[in-house]
């Protein structure tokens, strides 16, 4: 695990260390460099050693120096695969790196080798022979990828902010990413937050001439939903078991101890009972409580402390006082790189988990594979019954044009935060320009998806947006903030396809929406989380906002402030601050999501720093 930067063209060396110093938090353990000959390409990396502890130094070449690598991530079919490497007489220089069976199966088999990898992974190639670069992201985008192309030069990295250290980066804010946030409380799709910096998109890969500086982006892994034969539910569940058990066995390839967080829910606790079952011993255990007045509603301790006397875990429990996380916001925004509206309650169970361990496994995906938060029963219930049904008989999914963005209407983020009309109306300065509604963008993803079947489709959007971009973007940042590596087994490409098969009113139900999932891992379960309903890892940004994050609310979204900046009316205060502020209504995610855009907006563009912020939200206001 690491952090990756590189760029070709014209730039100095002092350039290129300047973007690996920027993310040493990503790889504390060790750094490298590698220049081209000819100077017009350099390639550097933060390590954080996991796998094969005293090689896979980075950038690693091949024998002849024909090929160079850089390489964020874990590759968790690395062994299967060099032992077929080995078989067919390739010569491996490393004990057990991940890193060179990358650089050996691509020296093999070129770019065909990106479907038959299982990890989470970015990296980019040099090929000296052929002039070029090559690159890929993982199928579902647990690791991130930045690039940008302009004066002549194409620079690359694992963060935004390694980008922002060159001296002809400009920070322009794109309006339509800003658009779509407000919506969603994230930054969606390949385009960032600011104009001339762009994300390759998961399950994509990229070539770029060294020559020429042409650039071809391409998709290599389509989501595709080939329902099965039905089995009966409970061999469907030992199915699912047994793919379970080889994606955690996967996914626990480590040189070094790991731990677990563990909420209340259904998927960690999972992940700590099948880690327990093949025999992972000294297992570490790490949850959140709230204690505070009127929090306990946001408490999951006993859920969790059930699962760690069930299978004897070393449990770590931190009652989170909002000083604690607050003090740290400041620098949560920092590492976040682009403006963020969710919860941040992984922050501080990663920073407890990087004290004492280097990896980290956690439950992500597990409610995008088995029932979506339960998003499709907008679409099957009264009034969109048949719209739902009519879904199913299109062919290709076009939509007859009277169906004016059905689906993206009616998206949960669209009707739970701001939809267009209120963001045109009530929200954004008068003038500002943002050409495509987030509606009309969500229904155009939904559109491309392969399937007919709603929540197949819908599911495939999630898969391609919030969780791609909300939930392992801020995974991925908050555990490399502190040098832990987080694992998401959940997302195993072999298990993921395995569920992708099971059709969808199979895979779940309407009133309980991960019943095969439960079913299948039933047996590992302490009976408050298998009979609990989990309440979801978050913190009470509702009462936080009232309370001690009051002074910086009034600050930052102060009328006149926003008046100077342009971006939102005025107003806002008036119709969405105030009335929260003074508990006469609840417009929560209204709030906070201008909030965070605002704690962006100072550190990147107002006042951008060059390294992590030393200011607290304190000395803010």
């Amino acid at each position: 695990m690491c952090g990756i930067v590189g760029i070709v063209g014209q730039f100095t060396r002092g350039q290129l260390a300047g973007m690996n110093n920027l993310i040493t938090h990503r790889g504390p353990d060790e750094a490298g460099e590698h220049l081209s000959k000819d100077g017009r390409v350099g390639l550097a990396m933060r390590r954080l050693s996991i796998i094969d502890l005293g090689g896979g130094h980075q950038p690693m070449p091949n024998a002849d120096g024909s090929l160079w690598i850089v390489f964020n991530g874990e590759i968790f079919n690395a062994p299967e695969l060099r032992r077929e490497l080995e078989a067919r007489g390739r010569v491996f220089r490393t004990c057990n790196s991940d890193t060179e069976v990358l650089l050996q199966l691509y020296e093999a088999e070129g770019e065909a080798m990106l479907p038959r990898l299982n990890g989470m992974f970015a990296f980019v190639i040099h090929d000296v022979r052929r002039g070029l670069l090559f690159g890929a992201r993982d199928r579902f985008g647990i690791k991130p990828f930045y690039w940008t192309q302009q004066g002549g030069r194409f620079a690359f990295a694992s963060e935004l902010k390694a980008l922002l250290a060159l001296p002809w980066m400009q920070r322009s804010l794109d309006p339509q990413t800003l658009y779509h946030y407000l919506t969603l409380l994230h930054v969606p799709a390949e385009q960032s937050i600011l104009r001339d910096i762009f994300r390759l998109a998961p399950a994509h890969c990229f070539t770029l001439d060294v020559e020429s500086h042409r650039l071809e982006l391409r998709r290599y892994w389509e989501f595709r939903f080939p329902a099965v034969r039905p089995l009966p539910e409970r061999e469907l569940a030992a199915r699912l078991r047994e793919e379970l058990r080889g994606a955690v066995r996967r996914w626990s390839l480590s040189d070094v101890p790991l731990a677990c967080s563990l909420s209340g829910g259904l998927d960690s606790a999972a992940i700590v009972g099948l880690l327990a079952e093949q025999g992972q011993g000294g297992l570490k255990t790490f949850t959140l409580g709230f204690g505070g007045a009127g929090e306990q509603g946001w408490d999951e301790r006993e859920q969790a402390r059930a699962v760690a006397r069930r299978w004897g875990t070393e449990h770590h429990e931190q009652v989170l006082e909002p000083s604690s996380l607050l003090d740290d916001l400041v620098r949560m925004v920092w590492h976040l790189d682009e403006p963020y509206g969710g919860g941040l309650p992984s922050w501080p169970v990663f920073r407890d988990m990087a004290r004492v361990v280097k990896v980290g496994m956690t439950g992500t995906g597990g409610d995008e594979l088995f029932g979506n938060y339960g998003k499709f029963r907008a679409y099957e219930g009264k009034p969109l019954r048949q719209l739902a049904l009519g879904l199913h008989r299109l062919s290709g999914g076009a939509l007859p044009p009277g169906l004016r963005a059905p689906f993206g209407r009616h998206y949960h983020a669209v009707r739970r935060y701001f939809d267009d009309a209120t963001k045109r109306a009530a929200v954004l300065a008068p003038g500002f320009a943002a050409p495509e509604d987030t509606a009309l963008f969500l229904q155009r993803l939904y559109d491309q998806q392969a399937g007919v079947d709603l929540r197949d489709r819908l599911a495939g959007v999630d898969f391609r947006t919030q969780l791609a971009e909300e939930f392992l973007c801020m995974t991925d940042r908050f555990s490399m903030a502190h040098g832990l590596e987080a694992r998401v087994p959940l997302l195993d490409n072999v298990l993921v396809e395995f569920v992708l098969s099971i059709p969808s009113h199979a895979r779940t139900r309407p009133k309980d929406l991960k019943s095969l999932f439960r079913l299948a891992v039933a047996d590992l379960l302490p009976s408050e989380v298998s009979a609990g309903s989990k309440k979801g890892f978050v913190i009470p940004v509702e009462l936080w906002l009232r309370r001690e994050l009051r002074p910086l609310v009034e600050r930052l979204l102060d009328p006149e402030r926003l008046s100077r900046q342009g971006l939102f009316r005025a107003d806002f205060h008036v119709r969405w601050v105030r009335p929260h502020l003074e508990g006469r209504a609840t417009h929560t995610w209204q709030v906070w999501s201008a909030l965070m855009f605002q704690l962006w907006h100072l550190l990147f563009i107002e006042r951008p720093v060059s390294g992590p912020p030393s200011v607290t939200w304190r000395e803010l206001c």
